[in-house]
């Protein structure tokens, strides 16, 4: 990452599985510490909503705060009554991503996806990420869930639950 502020974006965007249009228009105060939420303002749609912040997360957000003072918005721009623009974020990722030399393509849409498959897959109720994800109707949310081989490799069978019965004599 080319610095702090776009790393804790990044890290923003996949930890609380925001839009990267979202990330960016966080403000300081968006931050409640206390109750472990981040605060999303006029998210698609317009809608206001809640969404988690780990540990991980607010320790993250908090160095790069200690690092970079930022008064108004978490992101600002170059010119500090403006945020970080979403192209300015997605080019970061793009040249992180390149830097990588990962094989598949990184955007900072697929970390919003990824969000939603690791809570799925580390169990959470479809409906509490369709909540955290801001959609509006279920189908939407299961396009964004992917379930790996390695979890339907590791999920038991109903018939594996069924209590053995001794087969009947005749």
């Amino acid at each position: 990452m080319p610095s702090l502020k776009y790393r804790a974006a990044l890290m923003t965007c996949y930890g609380a599985g925001l839009r990267i249009s979202e990330a960016v228009a966080l403000k300081v105060n968006d931050i409640d510490s206390q109750r472990m939420l981040l605060r999303v303002e006029a998210g698609k749609g317009g809608k206001d909503r809640y969404v988690t912040m780990g540990p991980r997360l607010l320790k993250i957000l908090r160095m790069y705060w200690r690092s970079a003072r930022p008064k108004h918005w978490l992101f600002p721009s170059w010119h500090e009554c403006k945020h970080l623009t979403s192209s300015s974020l997605a080019q970061a990722c793009r040249d992180a991503w390149q830097e990588s030399k990962l094989t598949k393509r990184v955007t900072a849409h697929t970390l919003r996806h990824s969000f939603a498959t690791h809570l799925l897959e580390n169990g959470t109720d479809i409906r509490v990420i369709q909540v955290l994800l801001g959609h509006s109707r279920i189908d939407t949310t299961a396009r964004y869930t992917r379930v790996s081989p390695r979890t339907i490799a590791h999920t038991a069978s109903p018939l594996d639950q069924l209590p053995l019965g001794k087969g009947k004599k005749k």
